[in-house]
């Protein structure tokens, strides 16, 4: 069992995975993080391919959401369905494989969000 040194409180359990330092649930049924914050944004949501760290692999990054926790990720999954590939959510920001900016800009501005394109 591992602990955090500064005041002892489990973060993870062979027994039960992963824990809530505040609660001490497991992290799937924890308690105190449900109601998790709104990031604050601009309100602009901004599109851009980046290939940094990937081999020269292309992905398109979608940052700027003003979405968390599950409806980050059923948007996702129905992102990566409208493109046919896969992706993943890290740190509040879509990432979906290969290059598909201006297909998700059409979507997301069908969708309401207000839309720019950001790079190259």
């Amino acid at each position: 069992m591992m602990k955090n040194r500064m005041d002892g409180v489990s973060v993870y359990s062979t027994e039960h995975g992963r824990l809530c330092p505040d609660c001490g649930q497991q992290i799937d049924k924890c308690t105190c993080r449900s109601g998790q914050l709104i990031p604050q944004t601009d309100g602009i949501v901004r599109v851009s391919r980046e290939t940094k760290g990937r081999k020269g692999k292309g992905v398109t990054l979608i940052a700027g959401l003003p979405l968390v926790g599950d409806e980050l990720k059923k948007l996702s999954t129905q992102l990566k369905q409208k493109c046919g590939c896969g992706g993943t959510v890290k740190n509040g920001t879509i990432e979906i494989q290969g290059d598909h900016r201006d297909e998700l800009i059409t979507e997301l501005q069908a969708r309401g969000f207000t839309v720019k394109r950001s790079g190259g």
